[in-house]
């Protein structure tokens, strides 16, 4: 077909190693410098700068001056969802790049999806808040009931400054480890934030991986537990 989306091009884009590499490091959802996503790609801060800048013409990457260094953050919600799918396809197919190791287990138990929890406790958050009826799940729709907006604002989140955002408030996202379903959006954004406000869980400064306390990770049992 000559019409429509050209997806043979952000395939190729995503496609070559080292701007593989450079996506993935940045589904964490910090900020990162070319000099640093250099290190993760496994090639010099010129050929990270070249991929950069092929990566940001198509939409993929946003890149930010501040100072003297370049920050760089993914593109949007939607690439970060393209990104997880893809990562949820080579695993169910069997191309994975490294042996599971106490690392992998890590983030499969739990981790950062750009910003929002995934993984187990990410399936199980949300599987818990349809079984609940705080979510509705029509296809791949999913909203928050009326109901839904109280258990939200008694956990602390403020709905009224989540409405002013653009991002939709909730997005179904497949968890690449469990082939299964986690909360994207601005409220799921605002849940794990509301999970470190609450010191329930920290982030692991060297990986996507995020760590729950004894403490948090039985209030997180008895909010959101397995249906």
């Amino acid at each position: 077909m000559k019409d429509g989306p050209d997806i043979a091009r952000i395939a190729a884009l995503i496609g070559d190693p080292a701007r593989a590499n450079i996506l993935t490091a940045l589904m964490g959802g910090k900020a990162l410098t070319a000099t640093e996503l250099a290190s993760e790609a496994g090639v010099t801060p010129q050929t990270a700068s070249g991929h950069l800048a092929r990566l940001d013409e198509g939409g993929l990457v946003r890149i930010r001056k501040q100072g003297r260094h370049k920050y760089v953050t993914l593109g949007s919600d939607a690439v970060a969802g393209v990104l997880e799918a893809l990562m949820g396809l080579s695993a169910g197919t069997g191309h994975l790049r490294t042996r599971t190791g106490p690392r992998d287990s890590a983030l499969r138990q739990a981790r950062v999806c750009y910003n929002h929890l995934a993984g187990d406790r990410g399936v199980q958050m949300f599987d818990a808040l349809t079984a609940q009826g705080v979510l509705t799940m029509s296809g791949d729709d999913v909203a928050l009931t009326a109901s839904g907006a109280d258990f939200a604002v008694g956990f602390g989140i403020d709905l009224d400054a989540l409405a002013r955002r653009r991002a939709p408030l909730c997005r179904a996202c497949l968890d690449w480890s469990e082939r299964r379903t986690h909360l994207a959006g601005s409220l799921g954004r605002a849940m794990l934030d509301r999970m470190f406000v609450l010191g329930w869980a920290r982030r692991d400064p060297d990986s996507r991986a995020v760590h729950f306390t004894p403490p948090g990770a039985r209030a997180f049992d008895a909010a959101f537990a397995r249906p």
